[in-house]
């Protein structure tokens, strides 16, 4: 999904940063392999605050942020072994010259969105993220019974920063960034997995994680996204709250970054398509449902479910 959402492209370089580090090595419960996820997810978002918007409004260098080159340059700002203690946004190549002198957005969204993903008998996948913006939109109902929605709350709330203007800003007739990361990702160009999920800007981190869980670490699809969450956007860790994964708080800490152990309250739902009919097994401590060729997970924290028939 691409502009005026920002998560396509913030979590494609999320994968393109961490993609040059061993994390099937390293394993789900290594605070290295979080260190590693959490920066790069940083420095995407650096990257999100200046340059992502409506791109009828800015030019967004979306091939340039997704540039194998530059994202290498971005990864080996990794090789630290600790928090980076600075972030900023880079410089990706084929960058038009108004998004040089950019400010970087503040902006507050509200994680109230839906999720679904399909796939039919005939092989057609469908990934679908819809939002109000916050419990019962706007307040306002048509006269078909549809809430509208809130969108407003995902413009940046300043106009310029530092006399540079912010891309997100509020303009008539622009539409406001969003996260939503409807994906599907592709084998041998055909879908593979299908993935999204409500959560505000965390939608991000989640789906990213997910996606990382069941490629690298091997986990089935239930598994993938009932798994405990981190998540870093700004800098600060947050981890989930009443999980194992909070025994990781004291190695994040060491390695230099703020943590906080919060609620973190995704949606994903996601089904695996394997040609051969066969699946990778486990229980994810959710609803699931394997059919064919066909695995489906869903997030255990909301409403939703897993049916394959």
């Amino acid at each position: 999904m691409g502009p005026p959402s920002s998560g396509g492209l913030t979590v494609g370089q999320i994968l393109g940063m961490v993609e040059h580090y061993d994390l099937p090595a390293m394993g789900p419960n290594s605070a290295e392999a979080w260190r590693l996820i959490g920066d790069a997810s940083r420095l995407a978002f650096a990257d999100r605050g200046r340059y992502m918007a409506d791109s009828d409004f800015v030019p967004v260098p979306v091939n340039g942020l997704l540039d194998h080159a530059y994202l290498k340059t971005r990864a080996d700002l990794l090789m630290r072994g600790n928090a980076l203690p600075q972030i900023m946004p880079g410089t990706p190549p084929r960058l038009d010259q108004t998004a040089q002198i950019r400010g970087d957005d503040e902006s507050l969204e509200m994680p109230s969105t839906s999720h679904i993903s399909i796939v039919d008998q005939w092989g057609n996948a469908l990934s679908m993220t819809t939002t109000i913006e916050n419990a019962f939109g706007s307040r306002l109902m048509t006269k078909g019974g549809f809430l509208l929605n809130n969108e407003m709350t995902d413009f940046s709330f300043r106009a310029e920063k530092d006399g540079a203007p912010i891309a997100n800003r509020v303009e008539p007739g622009k539409r406001p960034r969003s996260s939503m990361v409807p994906t599907i990702v592709m084998k041998g160009g055909k879908p593979h997995l299908v993935i999204g999920s409500p959560g505000g800007s965390r939608i991000i981190g989640y789906v990213a994680q997910a996606i990382i869980a069941y490629v690298d670490w091997g986990m089935d699809a239930q598994q993938a996204v009932a798994m405990p969450h981190l998540v870093n956007r700004f800098g600060v860790f947050e981890i989930e709250q009443g999980t194992a994964e909070e025994a990781l708080a004291d190695a994040l800490t060491a390695k230099g970054f703020e943590v906080k152990i919060r609620g973190l309250n995704s949606g994903l739902h996601a089904i695996a398509i394997s040609p051969d009919g066969g699946n990778r097994g486990g229980d994810g401590g959710g609803v699931s449902a394997v059919e064919g060729g066909l695995e489906g997970g869903a997030d255990p924290r909301r409403e939703g479910l897993a049916l394959g028939r």
